[in-house]
């Protein structure tokens, strides 16, 4: 369990730091150039780490729904904002708006799901989240 806490920890600093060179490229580009190199690169990268690895196609990938594949382009429209927002609104207020975003997609997944037990656990997450958010934006 603590190695996965610890696992966890990393890949959000992991994000963070990513977030933060996406900006810097998007200031001297533009934000789609930056996320178009940061997912060309991540694709070299994985491709070479699943052929080392095996396993890169795995049986039945090709009669996969087509939603099944839809992570994809969502990733790239979340790495475009990311580079798009942290040089103007920072990266404390970034993530704590991708997070808010989470969490309320969250609750509403959770509302279809009949997940009510942690409903107001979850409500209450998102309220601190956005009160962080206005916190940060005052002066």
């Amino acid at each position: 369990m603590t190695l996965s806490i610890l696992f966890a920890a990393l890949a959000g600093v992991l994000v963070g730091v990513s977030r933060q060179i996406n900006g810097r490229l998007s200031l001297s580009t533009s934000p789609l150039i930056a996320s178009f190199w940061n997912h060309l690169v991540g694709f070299v990268a994985l491709t070479a780490a699943g052929l080392v690895a095996g396993g890169l196609i795995p049986p039945g990938a090709f009669e996969a729904p087509w939603l099944a594949y839809f992570g994809g382009p969502i990733g790239v429209v979340f790495v475009a904002a990311g580079s798009w927002l942290i040089p103007r609104i920072g990266a404390v207020n970034t993530a704590l708006l991708v997070i808010g975003g989470q969490m309320v997609s969250g609750v509403i997944l959770d509302l279809f799901r009949s997940a009510s037990q942690t409903l107001w656990a979850s409500s209450l997450g998102v309220i601190l989240i956005l009160a962080g958010v206005v916190l940060t934006r005052r002066r």
